[in-house]
């Protein structure tokens, strides 16, 4: 498989896609879990979402601008930079590192709703898929319930296919993340990637018609 590399300002390393000129493009936005930490790329999620696709014929093209440590405002200073190529489809996973900091939902929630804003004031026909994402319950029911809600409600708002929960069925598996605990492992992308795609597949599937 081919991939060219995309400079992005502010990103220390490469966002990989296949070529594929006359393809429709996926971006995958996100923090260092579509990045794929502590793996080489070929094994994070995106790459086997992207390997999916090219075992389907489908003529999509997967970019991954994963950027470990990334929270939703940091996302909302570098989209502009992205949003230069154009977009068909836009995969927001992004507010799991501020679930770490303790940063205010509705903070995470304004930032998101405005990086959603600016993809789609790009290219009003591109389609969306919001990424769920949950905290553990020792931040307090109070702040874990208002930071669920974040991802339902943003994709209502912006008429988006959600993916309830990235990390489901892995999450709360030591055997499928890396030592650190946070970070799925190989088999845990491959269960990541399944996830992914019962939201994207049909979102795909709906654009090829």
């Amino acid at each position: 498989m081919k991939y060219i590399a995309l400079a992005l300002a502010l990103l220390s390393g490469s966002v990989y896609a296949e070529e594929a000129d006359s393809s429709r493009v996926i971006l995958f936005f996100g923090d260092s879990l579509t990045a794929g930490y502590g793996l080489d790329r070929e094994q994070a999620f995106p790459a086997l979402v992207q390997a999916r696709i090219d075992s389907l014929g489908w003529n999509f093209e997967v970019f991954n601008a994963g950027l470990g440590g990334e929270t939703s405002a940091g996302g909302l200073r570098r989209i502009d930079w992205l949003l230069r190529r154009p977009i068909d489809v836009f995969v927001l996973e992004l507010g799991a590192n501020d679930g770490l900091r303790g940063i205010d939902p509705k903070d995470t929630h304004a930032n998101l709703q405005q990086i959603v804003e600016r993809v789609k004031a790009k290219n009003p026909k591109v389609a969306i898929v919001i990424a769920g994402m949950q905290m553990p319950p020792n931040l307090g029911a109070e702040y874990t319930e208002a930071f669920a809600a974040i991802f339902p409600t943003l994709a209502e708002k912006n008429d988006a296919a959600l993916i309830p929960f990235l990390l489901e069925g892995v999450g709360d598996q030591p055997e499928l993340n890396l030592p650190d605990g946070n970070h799925p492992n190989v088999e845990g992308h491959q269960i990541v990637a399944e996830t992914v795609w019962a939201t994207l597949g049909p979102v795909l599937e709906e654009l090829r018609r």
